[in-house]
């Protein structure tokens, strides 16, 4: 049984979940292998005491507590484990230069989405409504706008970014969640927006989805 250690809580406005514990869990997902959740409290992804150290070095999540390898970490490494050791319905191309825009789309969603602007607008949902700074989340939303969204309308296509739904679209899963919490407006980016879209079409995706509670989202062992 694979352990995905990640922070997630029910609040009145949705179910919120760690980014790229999330990017992970729609792998997990697709792949279809038994899986259990084990969510740290937020607290501690500050204090890093000595047993998530332990687990991971920069005491973060996600990471994935295997029986066979040991503990994995970093979410684009866990994706790749993952194919890699689940090689059935495999989610990398096999091509070389297929394989490189895969990594650098995959690479973008991390830098300019996960780690980029989204987290202006995504960290203040975790708090109550009336402690939230409007001003900095909107100021989130443009710089999203500015980089990140201007650059997936030039790149997303009719499908997937690869074609098919390769790893390279797990990162913009987690942030079609972010944006369906959020509710921002993306009519200057029609095809971005019917990407994130077919992206919550997947069965993958209710695993994260903010309708779905904690309760129905804790892995196929959980």
């Amino acid at each position: 049984m694979l352990v995905l250690a990640t922070t997630e809580r029910e609040y009145p406005w949705g179910t919120l979940r760690s980014t790229n514990s999330s990017k992970v869990k729609v792998i997990l997902e697709e792949k279809g292998v038994d899986y259990r959740v084990d969510r740290l409290r937020p607290g501690d992804l500050w204090k890093k005491p000595p047993e998530l150290l332990a687990k991971h070095p920069l005491g973060k999540v996600p990471y994935l507590e295997t029986e066979k390898d040991g503990v994995i970490w970093d979410s684009t490494v866990i994706n790749e484990y993952l194919d890699d050791r689940y090689p059935h319905a495999g989610l990398k191309p096999d091509n070389a230069l297929a394989l490189a825009k895969m990594r650098m789309l995959e690479n973008y969603g991390d830098e300019a989405f996960l780690v980029g602007d989204l987290p202006r607008i995504w960290m203040p949902w975790w708090a109550k409504p009336e402690d939230r700074d409007e001003a900095a989340m909107e100021a989130g939303r443009e710089a999203l706008r500015l980089r990140g969204l201007t650059y997936l309308e030039s790149v997303v296509g009719d499908e997937y970014l690869c074609g098919s739904f390769t790893l390279a679209d797990a990162p913009f899963m987690a942030a079609a969640m972010v944006l369906e919490v959020d509710g921002m407006d993306l009519s200057d980016f029609p095809k971005s927006a019917a990407y994130f879209e077919r992206l919550r079409a997947r069965n993958s995706y209710k695993a994260i989805s903010p309708k779905t509670s904690l309760d129905d989202s804790a892995g196929s062992g959980g």
